[in-house]
């Protein structure tokens, strides 16, 4: 019989700690709802060959009062469908070298107003994924705290060798998709390790020393000139005060990403901009980014993915220099920043009235003449009654509306007119769009 401890971890065979995606990625969902789902089948048994569970115990976040179980439906069918290589982490140690996808089957149903997901495993796995021989003690209450695909496998695997006090060495190429989840490709042939350390090695160390009970320290090794192997060294944070651990795992929360799929931005792109941002700071980038869905003025979002990372890198940013201040303490950091923000917002602000007035005076040029010669006799009339300087008069009357010192006078009593009041001045939302495209660069 299990230990206590024992029945209330995943027990996951080593040879699924490293599993090598052969077709399409892995995401950080895919693999925390992956983990719950074993987690469960280990708990209803080996004698069952098809595990049953109502939805909201694996996953929370999603209207399921509703027909629209799209993501989750996406997340089974790429356990099903997406091929794996399952290998130790270190070579020879697992039983077998097996290939086969996450999932043998899986599927909804709803029954007296619950839904239901059944699912299955290779006949090959069944018995090393259920009862394994070599294993890996998991707590998924600190694993549904990571927020990467990378730092959930890095967990995972230091956890594995945290008595050893070191990974095995392999080459950093082996460890790639591996962490990332992502398959082999040509574009993934001409990475660099620094990128690869960049993106990936870093802010999944960061993720891993911060949130869970290792300290983990990246260990490289060169062959000649360049890094050829990597490994890591596994260390124990002094004991604090335990987390009580539930009977069953807490379902994995899928709300945020839900939600912003709805918004139009896809979950591989969300997945990778939201690395480091905690649920707060995505959850208010996502209600300002519904609000500027929502509205059409002064024209349609294009591109949702964009706006809702530049939301959130001005959300770091803000963070960041915050840190910064109460860390340096002196006036002149916290005033520098808040002189570059002011100069960036002006540079966005003169970008969004020139696109403005651009539109108005497009809409101008597209009536017809006797239309335009009757708006001038209009501003005239306006000009006047305003005691406008006489110049400007005079110059409407000699030379037409598109005199220099006239347009800008024009612009304005047709976009009043037409478009309505403060139709030339930006809201912070149309900044924010602007600040998608042109970010922080200077000029």
């Amino acid at each position: 019989m299990a230990a206590a401890d024992d029945v209330q971890l995943l027990r996951k065979a080593v040879n699924t700690l490293a599993i090598v995606p052969k077709s399409t990625r892995i995401t950080t969902l895919g693999r925390k709802s992956y983990n719950v789902l074993l987690y469960l089948a280990q708990e209803q048994g080996m004698e069952k060959d098809v595990f049953r569970t109502p939805l909201d115990a694996v996953v929370r976040g999603l209207d399921f009062d509703s027909n629209d179980h799209a993501l989750i439906k996406k997340h089974l069918r790429a356990m099903v469908s997406t091929t794996v290589e399952w290998q130790s982490p270190t070579s020879g140690e697992g039983a077998a070298w097996n290939v086969s996808g996450l999932l043998a089957h899986a599927r909804l149903s709803k029954e007296r107003g619950q839904v239901w997901v059944e699912w299955s495993y290779a006949v090959n796995l069944k018995q090393e994924l259920l009862d394994p021989s070599v294993f890996a003690r998991l707590r998924l209450e600190v694993i549904s705290q990571l927020r990467t695909h990378a730092g959930v496998v890095l967990y995972e695997i230091c956890t594995r060798y945290k008595d050893i006090g070191r990974t095995a060495r392999q080459p950093w190429r082996w460890w790639y998709p591996v962490l990332s989840g992502n398959p082999h490709t040509e574009k993934t042939e001409r990475l660099e390790y620094r990128i690869f350390k960049r993106d990936t090695l870093k802010p999944a160390i960061a993720e891993v020393n911060a949130i869970t009970d290792l300290e983990i320290e990246l260990v490289e090794h060169k062959q000649g000139r360049f890094i050829d192997e990597i490994q890591f060294h596994i260390g124990r944070k002094k004991p604090a005060a335990s987390l009580g651990l539930a009977r069953a795992p807490a379902p994995v929360d899928m709300g945020l990403v839900g939600r912003a799929m709805q918004l139009g931005v896809g979950e591989e792109a969300f997945d990778a901009m939201t690395v480091g941002c905690d649920d707060p700071t995505v959850r208010s980038a996502l209600d300002v980014l519904e609000r500027r869905v929502n509205t059409a003025y002064p024209e349609p979002l294009r591109d949702p993915a964009r706006y809702l990372k530049a939301l959130l890198l001005q959300g770091s940013e803000r963070a960041e220099a915050a840190a910064e201040a109460a860390a340096a303490h002196p006036a002149a950091v916290a005033l520098a920043a808040r002189e570059q923000q002011a100069q960036r917002r002006q540079r966005w602000q003169a970008e969004w009235i020139r696109r403005a007035n651009d539109r108005c005076l497009a809409a101008i040029e597209a009536l017809s003449e006797e239309t335009q010669h009757a708006l001038e006799q209009q501003l005239l009339q306006a000009l006047q009654a305003r005691g406008a300087h006489p110049s400007i008069i005079k110059r409407l009357g000699t030379s037409g509306w598109h005199h220099p010192m006239v347009r800008q006078e024009m612009l304005r009593f047709f976009g009043d007119a037409t478009f309505g009041p403060g139709w030339d001045k930006p809201g912070a939302e149309d900044l924010l769009e602007i600040a998608t495209e042109m970010g922080g660069e200077e000029g």
